[in-house]
């Protein structure tokens, strides 16, 4: 599901005040980390999310983005490294 992002959401996602709102940690992805992220999404449409550094290898980082957007039922804003944002 792709829609077309909306500047105001580029411009919170890129902002540097916009502090991650949910870590993920060595206890990886699990189904409370989805239902936490699901909810913050239905409260304010748009969350920042964090992995710790060496949690992935750098090539399933983008599997881990994907993952998280498809079960969430979001979009991808801005993904960088280990730091993403999803929008709904």
């Amino acid at each position: 599901m792709t829609k077309k992002i909306p500047q105001s959401i580029r411009k919170i996602a890129n902002s540097r005040e916009f502090q991650p709102s949910i870590r993920i940690g060595k206890s990886g992805i699990t189904e409370n980390l989805i239902e936490e992220i699901d909810a913050q999404l239905s409260k304010k449409d748009i969350v920042k999310i964090k992995i710790n550094r060496g949690l992935f290898e750098r090539s399933k980082i983008e599997e881990v983005w994907k993952h998280l957007s498809d079960e969430t039922n979001s979009t991808i804003v801005s993904a960088r490294g280990n730091v993403c944002v999803l929008w709904r």
